[in-house]
Formats: C-alpha cells, sequence, structure tokens
C-alpha cells in the first residue's frame, strides 16, 4: 500500500516539475532522489509513459551532444490535474498534521 502512495506522490511531483521546465528523465531520477524517492528508469520511464499516453505529458525529442533526449512537459490536462492534486494535499496535510502529536 505505501508503494501505491509513493507512486501517485512521484506522479504528482512529475506534473509538477513538467510544468515549471520541460524534463527528462534522467534529471528526473536525481530530483526525485534528493527527496528520497530511489527509483531506476524501469520504474520512471513506464510513469512517465502512461503520464504522456493518458494526455497529462507531452513528449518532445531533442538532439543534445549528439544524442536524442525525450523531454516532458506538462499538458493543459495534466496542468488541471496538478491544481486539482494540490487543493486536495493541502486539504489532507492540513487535517493529518492536526492530529500531530508533539
Amino acid at each position: 500500500m505505501v508503494r501505491d502512495f509513493f507512486l501517485g506522490f512521484i506522479r504528482i511531483h512529475i506534473l509538477h516539475h513538467a510544468a515549471e521546465a520541460p524534463v527528462y528523465g534522467a534529471w528526473l531520477i536525481a530530483e526525485l532522489a534528493e527527496h528520497g524517492y530511489d527509483l531506476s528508469p524501469g520504474t520512471l520511464y513506464p510513469i512517465l509513459h502512461a503520464l504522456a499516453s493518458e494526455g497529462r505529458l507531452e513528449p518532445e525529442e531533442r538532439v543534445v551532444d549528439g544524442r536524442r533526449r525525450k523531454y516532458y512537459r506538462t499538458t493543459d490536462r495534466g496542468l488541471a490535474d496538478l491544481e486539482e492534486a494540490r487543493a486536495k494535499i493541502r486539504e489532507l496535510v492540513r487535517e493529518v498534521l492536526a492530529g500531530e502529536h508533539a
């Protein structure tokens, strides 16, 4: 069950960063590692492909240093989903942290 929670957090995190600027897989793996997520390419890339096939991310191929790299940016649908997720996260955090005992 905890894995499912984290996969949802990762999806939101990806949408967040891709809304700020186009992102690519290796960068996302490093960024998410800074937040404690230890992702392999075998975990991340299927998430990116799923978000793209759902219409939440738009892929764009670029040539960088002679190599093809796929960048992703958040679509209008992804932005709408992100805003909805942010509202739910705010509500959840208020409720869960209000019940914290010092």
